[in-house]
């Protein structure tokens, strides 16, 4: 990329605008739908702390480094990695890492957009009041009758990510940023507005205590692991986007202090997303942990039992689709930005190619439900013997591609970095700067290890 196009590449307009972006990147369907039954499964609190303590101790040292690389490197992820192991004397292969997290991108956001068009699908049948007064096994019905139907899967895959090749598209400040600014602050409000809601089932204390109090007795090293995985998982780390959005960032913008924003807006719609949640479950008798379908079935069933369920059942797949989305435009960014600068291309061109690519490699996601749901790829192998497509991809994704590009990340920029530049890029207090990079050397690294390994177990 030549200096003139470095130039005009154009940084976000503000420090805000970056945290809502990355934000909007981190707060996705991790944490509307992964938290709130994790958190039911494992016991509340004591978990919710667990988890908080993880952010900080690992997802936002593993956010800072790879914004640094970004911004340091100007270009896509991989170009970043590489230029920036050169400036540093050390091996260009060390953008094996960025490689990783952007193939990890583009392999998440071909079944992301699948789980994502479940939303869109959920938004229309919530509007024409399908699940107003329907008892469990109506409302089970709905949700089998979706996944074994590959037309209408591929429909609503098809509308999710023209969404997504729209924003991405637009740029920079057309595209990204324009859609951060709008959908991030509608995505609070609604989730605010649902969490009102929550307030009137006379379960609303019954959530908060479920929430906040914490049960130690309850923890073991399995709940201790998850929340770390969830922890590094639900801010985004080892997908590049923070390396892709850091290239746009500029330099009087503190990395430490964008991070930490990013890390309390994505803990706060967790927790949010809790309080929403929680009451519904409660106020119906229903079990907190209810696992992937306490979204799609236990939630339907609870609205469609309550006073004006068809407007908040509404509002609450709107802001689903909207959490959805904002970290769909996330992971189809570091791929375009890659297709854009190595193929010389458009943007617009890239992020059709990218985006269509990754739409067809959904679509073995799709037939992964329905029609191809007795097809195991790697059936010869026991662990894998009844794993269908989607899940597989899932697995190797988060299980594997993930861990490994955060923690080669850490490695990188904790070893490899000279400490001169990387505190002169920082701009942070002595004290505040040694805590980073010593989290980022030791203990980071060890704890994603843990990570890693746990779940190859």
């Amino acid at each position: 990329m030549s200096d003139t196009n470095l130039a005009s590449r154009g940084n976000w307009s503000s420090r805000m605008a970056f945290i809502l972006a990355a934000a909007g990147s981190a707060v996705g369907l991790g944490n509307i739908w992964k938290f709130p039954y994790m958190t039911g499964e494992n016991g509340g609190g004591a978990f919710v702390l667990i988890y908080l303590a993880c952010i900080a101790i690992i997802g936002i040292p593993i956010m800072m480094a790879e914004v640094f690389v970004g911004r340091n490197g100007r270009r896509n992820p991989v170009a970043s990695m590489r230029l920036v192991a050169e400036r540093n004397l050390s091996n260009p292969a060390w953008r094996i890492s960025a490689i990783i997290g952007v193939l990890a991108a583009f392999i998440i956001l071909s079944f992301y957009s699948v789980i994502g068009g479940w939303s869109a699908s959920y938004v229309m049948h919530s509007a024409v009041g399908d699940f107003a007064g329907q008892d469990a096994d109506a409302v089970g019905a709905i949700f089998g009758d979706l996944l074994a139907s590959p037309g209408i899967l591929l429909f609503w895959h098809t509308v999710f990510m023209g969404l997504i090749i729209f924003v991405v598209s637009r740029g920079l400040k057309s595209g990204l940023e324009r859609a951060a600014k709008i959908l991030m602050p509608a995505l609070f409000i609604l989730l605010l507005l649902v969490v009102a809601y929550a307030t009137t089932t006379g379960h609303f204390g019954q959530a908060l205590d479920f929430l906040f109090t914490p049960d130690f007795s309850k923890v073991t090293w399995d709940t201790a692991l998850q929340a770390l995985g969830q922890a590094f998982f639900t801010m985004s780390l080892g997908m590049a986007i923070m390396m892709a959005y850091g290239s746009y960032l500029g330099k009087d913008v503190s990395i430490g202090r964008a991070a930490v924003g990013v890390g309390i807006m994505d803990t706060l719609v967790a927790l949010l997303a809790g309080l929403a949640i929680f009451p519904f479950v409660f106020a119906n008798g229903l079990e907190a942990g209810q696992g992937p379908g306490l979204i799609f079935v236990t939630l339907p069933l609870a609205f469609g039992q309550m006073p004006l369920g068809v407007v908040f059942a509404t509002a609450f797949f709107v802001l689903l689709l909207f959490a959805a989305w904002t970290s769909g435009i996330s992971l189809l960014e570091p791929v375009t930005e890659w297709v854009e600068e190595k193929f010389a291309m458009s943007r617009t061109g890239a992020a059709i190619l990218a985006g269509v690519a990754c739409w067809l490699l959904g679509i073995a996601s799709i037939l992964s439900l329905n029609v191809w749901s007795d097809v195991y790829l790697l059936g010869m192998f026991d662990r894998f013997a009844e794993t269908g497509i989607l899940d597989l991809l899932d697995f190797f994704t988060a299980n594997i591609m993930l861990p490994l590009s955060g923690l080669l990340t850490a490695l990188f920029v904790g070893w490899c970095v000279a400490k001169e530049s990387l505190q002169d890029d920082m701009a942070m207090s002595d004290g505040l700067f040694n805590l980073w990079r010593n989290l980022l050397r030791y203990v980071t690294p060890v704890a994603v290890l843990a990570v890693f390994i746990y779940n190859l177990m």
